[in-house]
């Protein structure tokens, strides 16, 4: 039984690193918390707990998580500091030693953290641990974020069985393990009923969802299409031998569902794809971009892509950036490939140079801005419905289109979580937005 009296006028802090899931997630822990009457510590308060929750894509995030903590512990002396997260769950006891950690909470128990403190506002040892063993991670805890943001994401799968040669999240997340459809359409008229307009659906990897409760993805989006006063759902990252040309035409006359997909291509060269384990070739790769485009020929299509990854050597790069200069895809995302303990890729012999990987990330990086400046010079003058979001920016806010162009607009707080269809205009002057012209309705 836990004591709430320690939880009497506590104000707590939150601090989300990484992916969407973590963002649901963060905002399913702040429900709790709140539910306990402990508050979100305004701007500039210093609070009595602090939650954060870690990422641990790579090399880099690690480290921006330990100055993460580092600087949060600073900014609120006495406060209960927990660590939660892929990185607290990849390596607990290197967490548990950074200063001013009180508690390191694994993947499994971050949603149970109300069990766990207990030791808030006593002389425990700090650096507790609690944490589950990869292979034990079993449990879906639902998770749909709450807070302020126009967006809501939806936490419809999590753990992953792939095993790619360079990836950890499977031995952060667990295997792979999803809700029922039910509880998914219940958590979206949820987000309806509090007047959300926009769901993004989220996980590790979300086209594997169904696996624990027989069911299917392609099921599971007609669902939601169906639930009424959901404006618009988007697709979050999706494996591309999982996005089902069922499911790509399907989206292409949904009622809800937004021309806006997230695949995962890491690499341009079948060679390279080979080595990382992948479930898929550079042909298949092919045809799912060909199939949104088209069936949704005005589809923004966003790309991740890791950059020198062991075994890339200069001809597998040289026949990767070709492939992808040929893709009609907006934008990409790049990674620079980070070596994680643990990984099969290890044993791959081929080592890019730092520098030469730099370089390579530069390349594939100004390839990604020329596509999504062709992307959106092709929308300019054109009409499309904005959702717009609230928070404002040097007089200035924005909002996106169904097919995610960013739009901006003079503040104006009537806008705020509405729909308005616009004419496109010009872009800003840090061509980072298109402008309106008109307001159409």
């Amino acid at each position: 039984m836990i004591d709430n009296s320690i939880f009497e006028n506590k104000k707590a802090a939150y601090y989300t690193l990484g992916c969407k899931l973590n963002f649901a997630e963060t905002s399913s822990i702040g429900k709790l918390l709140s539910e306990q009457g402990i508050r979100r510590a305004r701007p500039g308060e210093i609070a009595d707990i602090c939650v954060i929750n870690t990422c641990s894509v790579t090399e880099l995030a690690d480290k921006k998580c330990r100055q993460a903590i580092r600087r949060i512990g600073k900014e609120n002396p006495g406060a209960y500091i927990v660590v939660t997260g892929c990185y607290a769950q990849l390596k607990p006891e290197e967490v548990s030693h950074i200063d001013g950690v009180d508690l390191v909470i694994g993947a499994e128990q971050k949603l149970d953290i109300l069990s766990y403190l207990k030791g808030l506002g006593k002389n425990e040892e700090k650096g507790r641990i609690i944490t589950s063993a990869s292979k034990d991670i079993r449990k879906f805890t639902p998770s749909c974020s709450a807070d302020d943001r126009t967006r809501h994401f939806l936490k419809v799968q999590d753990g992953c069985d792939y095993f790619c040669s360079y990836c950890t999240i499977p031995f952060a997340r667990g295997r792979s393990r999803n809700g029922t459809i039910a509880s998914m359409v219940e958590q979206a008229k949820n987000v309806a009923r509090q007047g959300g307009k926009e769901i993004v659906l989220t996980g590790v990897n979300i086209g594997d969802f169904g696996k624990t409760t027989g069911e299917s993805f392609i099921n599971l989006i007609r669902a939601l299409d169906e639930v009424e006063g959901i404006e618009r759902y988007r697709i979050s990252s999706i494996e591309p031998n999982l996005i089902t040309d069922e499911a790509i035409e399907f989206v292409s006359t949904s009622k809800r569902f937004a021309p806006h997909f997230h695949i995962p291509l890491q690499s341009g060269s079948d060679e390279v794809l080979k080595l990382m384990r992948r479930r898929y070739d550079t042909q298949l790769f092919r045809h799912k971009i060909e199939k949104i485009k088209s069936t949704m020929p005005d589809a923004f299509i966003g790309v991740d892509v890791i950059v020198g990854t062991r075994g890339e050597t200069d001809e597998c790069f040289a026949e990767a950036r070709n492939f992808i200069e040929s893709l009609d895809i907006s934008q990409l995302h790049v990674f620079s490939y980070s070596e994680r303990p643990g990984t099969q890729a290890l044993k791959i012999e081929y080592v890019v140079d730092p520098k030469v990987k730099h370089l390579r990330s530069q390349i594939l990086l100004d390839i990604s801005d020329k596509k999504l400046h062709a992307f959106y010079d092709a929308h300019k003058g054109g009409n499309a419905k904005v959702l717009f979001e609230h928070t404002p920016k040097e007089g200035m806010m924005h909002g996106f289109t169904e097919n995610y162009i960013k739009v901006e607009v003079p503040y104006d707080e009537s806008l705020i979580n509405e729909t308005r269809r616009v004419k496109l205009g010009d872009w800003n002057k840090e061509r980072s937005a298109l402008t309106v012209d008109a307001f159409i309705d």
